[in-house]
């Protein structure tokens, strides 16, 4: 059963909280890092992408940026930028996206639960990712950004986020970039905290949306701080990350759409005719067409979209994974036909998240940077929760989830 607990959140007072909040560290790169915080010096991308303190160019892992994300961490705290909570408490962060609004519980989730499979994941990992991460927990010695996990539907705590939600806010904004709405309440009410505390021990498993390297880094700088300590309890605040706890009927899952720069030597005729041992095919106008149902994919090729419905046979329902569109596309397609093996490693491939809309996949075929465009129905997070209670993995750039959380307006200390 899953352990969390409450803590001394680390927050921007009010008036700051907008100068401080940003993206998360990995949905943007440096120079677009180094754009948005401008002149700002209480943006968090100073902390969370401290390369930008540097020359242009400088190496996101050169040592010293690390040590400038500490040494702008204790001035933030210096400064009042960034105040701690004098008592343990859980938190309650809301989003909303297209006047569709998801309320998640900020929590410390337990480093042993993710050891233990109780906290389950459905991406695989880099250590690379994980080694970048973990340096960075080390060096601040806290998680300056929260993990997405989601939770089976609990109406007890469906219940007590709806009291919250009723009330003032602690924080109320609208993002720039995205246009989202963010709001953010403290749940300081002892006997609240008891309920969000039993209800979460009632659940076999928690599972990661997104965030499994930040979730994989917490976990491990964690458990070496238990190994480091003699006097080591198990109450210890590094035994616990921050996630942020969504319900998972409240979950917004985009499409993960691909971009392909060639058709492995073949002809668009060559390639159509290659398809039909599979796909049922159906010509669609000049129009954008979005695919309709699951295992139906709409393909852009010269000028023309298409509706590819995947025959009966070439996938099985009762296989977690191979129920999985990501799945039949990248068999029946990308390897199969047009011989790209590794969606990890492959320059003649791209992917375009499902907030960029299918225009996006146009445009880029149009341009002629691509040869072919291939739209996806999105993953339920039913299919995403089969996979990870089964113990597999999901295929390479399944899953895009919308909104993003948005870092600085809370930080938990591993002291």
């Amino acid at each position: 059963m899953a352990t969390v607990k409450p803590f001394k959140g680390l927050r921007p007072p009010k008036d700051l909280v907008e100068k401080i909040e940003s993206r998360p560290y990995d949905v943007l790169n440096s120079e677009e890092a180094r754009e948005e915080a401008g002149n700002n010096e209480m943006s968090l991308y100073h902390i969370i992408k401290p390369e930008i303190n540097f020359e242009p160019g400088t190496s996101e892992y050169d040592p010293r940026v690390y040590e400038s994300a500490a040494d702008h961490f204790r001035d933030f705290q210096k400064k009042g930028w960034l105040v701690q909570d004098q008592k343990e408490q859980y938190y309650i962060y809301a989003q909303t996206m297209n006047g569709k609004t998801q309320y998640g519980l900020v929590v410390g989730a337990y480093v042993n639960d993710y050891l233990t499979g109780v906290i389950k994941k459905h991406e695989l990992t880099r250590r690379d990712k994980e080694e970048d991460r973990m340096k960075h927990v080390r060096v601040c010695n806290a998680n300056m950004e929260p993990v997405f996990f989601a939770y089976p539907d609990d109406p007890v705590l469906d219940e007590l986020v709806s009291k919250y939600a009723a009330t003032k806010t602690e924080y109320d904004f609208i993002a720039p970039i995205d246009g989202f709405r963010h709001q953010f309440w403290i749940v300081s009410n002892d006997a609240d905290i008891k309920t969000i505390t039993e209800e979460f021990s009632k659940m076999p498993s928690l599972y990661i949306a997104d965030g499994h390297h930040r979730s994989a880094a917490a976990a491990l700088v964690g458990a070496q701080r238990a190994k480091q300590n003699p006097n080591h309890t198990g109450k210890e605040e590094y035994n616990y990350f921050m996630a942020v706890c969504f319900p998972a009927n409240q979950l917004t899952i985009l499409d993960y759409n691909r971009v392909v720069k060639d058709l492995n030597g073949l002809t668009s005729e060559e390639f159509l005719k290659k398809l039909e041992a599979d796909f049922c095919i159906e010509q669609k106008s000049n129009i954008i067409y979005k695919p309709q149902e699951l295992h139906e994919f709409s393909l852009y090729l010269d000028g023309k979209w298409y509706s590819l419905k995947a025959k009966t046979g070439t996938y099985d329902d009762n296989d977690p994974i191979g129920v999985l569109d990501v799945d039949i596309s990248s068999r029946l397609i990308l390897d199969k036909i047009l011989g790209i093996k590794d969606l990890r490693s492959d320059d003649r491939i791209d992917f375009v998240g499902g907030l960029r809309g299918l225009q996006e996949l146009k445009r880029r075929v149009d341009s002629g940077e691509m040869r072919i465009a291939l739209a996806l129905h999105p993953v339920t997070m039913k299919q995403i929760m089969d996979i990870a209670d089964s113990g597999k993995i999901m295929p390479p750039k399944a899953t895009w989830f919308e909104p993003k959380l948005r870092s600085g307006l809370i930080v938990h200390k591993l002291d």
